[in-house]
């Protein structure tokens, strides 16, 4: 029995979850489902992993795991930035800091809580697009439970992050040659468009958030109250939204804080969408061709950020949270996010992922720009690290299912997909 019902963010239409509702039924503008949670009060459990939280997380089967984020008080890196009061969301693999993340990536926590949500009577093959990252967590975590899947990710995603992907034999990977987070989204859409796959919607998917917002939790469970800044790199943004959705569910206990954390989302320049969106203050993107958006995107030091259609003029998605928080976002160059990386290296003493170096890069830039203050409190979600000891432990000679050509989406790319899973 589901505790909690799916509230559309737009009409407040309310669902009983079936495991794969993306969206409300309603003809209007694009919204975001929210999970509902019939336990109002913030009470972690005494599990030792992401499930202390299962009070807030969906539950339709029993699934087993160790990951889970670990949030300690940063004396080095907070020193060296002048910040008082700087905490750090490990999400990554950093056991002696608690971060249990098999993957090294917040991602980790998506596709727990993602699983959790499917009906065990749907057999249906799950679908998943991701530039790497989402792949190479869904493609553990559904090895290890025996889950169906197919994994549909770009070719340079695969070289640059599933290299090392243990896949067992329910998972296939197709990779896409000279293509991008978005051409491998389009084609997950396309494959479940006969109803023989279930696509398992990103960004859509409330399993996704209600699992990534418990690193927010784990931030809560530590400090006794809600960070006044979160500051984090996003692309599609679900993260961010994770973190809002989970202070707003803390928020409504009351005894943690009654304002948001101030969301300070950072991008990798030249490819900021959401950036350049809310700093020209409009609340829908700017419209870039696909010429254009490809030669950028072609330049980003972490790939994996790329996404070209985040849910920004959606109902509770990123405008609306930035609005609601107060939040900023910052814009970081290559140079920068490489120099943010060799930082945290330093000063804390383990490797980080590109994009952590980007949200680590934004608390640099605020706090050379004066927009934090250095006795507030402040979380900073490192999305990914540790990697380094686990590519130690981990290597493997693993090779896509499939390697499809971008010109391919459009005439045999389909019926090669079907004939792999059939």
């Amino acid at each position: 029995m589901r505790d909690y019902r799916l509230i559309c963010t737009l009409c407040g239409a309310s669902y009983e979850d079936d495991g794969s509702r993306l969206g409300c039924a309603n003809d209007h503008a694009p919204a975001l489902l929210r999970t509902s949670y019939a336990q109002r009060a913030f009470k972690p459990g005494s599990e030792n992993s992401v499930l202390r939280y299962s009070d807030w997380l969906p539950d339709a089967r029993r699934l087993m795991t160790t990951a889970r984020t670990g949030v300690y008080r940063s004396r080095a890196l907070g020193a060296h930035l002048g910040l008082r009061a700087l905490w750090i969301a490990f999400s990554g693999w950093w056991p002696r800091r608690g971060a249990t993340l098999p993957t090294g990536s917040f991602k980790d926590l998506e596709a727990v809580s993602v699983l959790r949500r499917r009906q065990r009577s749907d057999t249906r093959p799950l679908v998943i697009s991701s530039a790497g990252n989402t792949a190479l967590a869904f493609a553990r975590a559904c090895s290890e439970n025996d889950v169906p899947a197919l994994i549909v990710v770009p070719l340079r995603g695969w070289e640059e992050v599933m290299r090392d992907a243990p896949i067992g034999p329910t998972v296939r990977v197709v990779a896409i040659s000279d293509a991008g987070y978005d051409e491998a989204t389009a084609f997950a859409r396309d494959l479940c468009a006969t109803g023989e796959f279930v696509l398992e919607g990103g960004v859509r998917n409330v399993g996704r958030r209600d699992g990534m917002g418990t690193a927010m939790l784990e931030a809560v469970e530590a400090i006794g109250a809600l960070p006044e800044f979160y500051f984090q790199a996003v692309g599609s943004a679900a993260g961010a939204l994770a973190a809002h959705e989970a202070a707003l569910r803390v928020i409504a206990d009351g005894r943690y804080g009654s304002r948001f954390p101030r969301l300070m989302l950072g991008q990798n320049a030249p490819f900021a969408p959401i950036h350049d969106a809310w700093q020209a203050g409009r609340a829908t993107l700017f419209e870039t061709s696909f010429e254009a958006a490809a030669t950028r995107l072609a330049q980003l030091g972490a790939f994996v950020l790329g996404n070209q259609a985040p849910p920004y003029a959606f109902a509770g998605g990123v405008h609306e949270a930035l609005r609601d928080s107060g939040g900023n976002t910052y814009a970081v160059s290559n140079e920068r996010l490489r120099n943010a990386m060799s930082l945290f290296a330093e000063l804390e003493g383990i490797d980080i992922e590109p994009a952590a170096g980007v949200g680590l890069a934004s608390l640099v830039r605020a706090v050379a720009d004066g927009d934090v203050d250095p006795d507030a409190s402040i979380l900073l979600h490192v999305t990914g690290g540790g990697r380094r000891a686990l590519r130690a432990q981990n290597a493997s000679a693993a090779q896509p299912s499939l390697l499809l050509a971008r010109g391919e989406l459009a005439t045999t790319a389909i019926d090669r997909t079907r004939s792999l899973v059939g």
